[in-house]
């Protein structure tokens, strides 16, 4: 993981993929994350399916 620090709860939230990467990058812009850092997570996201989007959430920071 690489911002175990950055904790994000999904559990209750709305689903929908838009609503997911946007809860982290909010999240990571909290954290004070360079813009750089959640345009790459952003693009890993987008790279795939929904699955890989939820897999990249959870590779980058702590998702419950």
């Amino acid at each position: 993981m690489k911002y175990p620090k950055i904790k994000v709860k999904l559990v209750g939230k709305n689903g929908n993929a838009f609503a997911v990467m946007g809860l982290v990058a909010q999240a990571m812009r909290k954290a004070n994350l360079p813009k750089t850092e959640i345009d790459q997570f952003h693009r890993e996201c987008m790279a795939g399916d929904y699955d890989n989007l939820l897999r990249t959430c959870c590779e980058w920071v702590d998702v419950s």
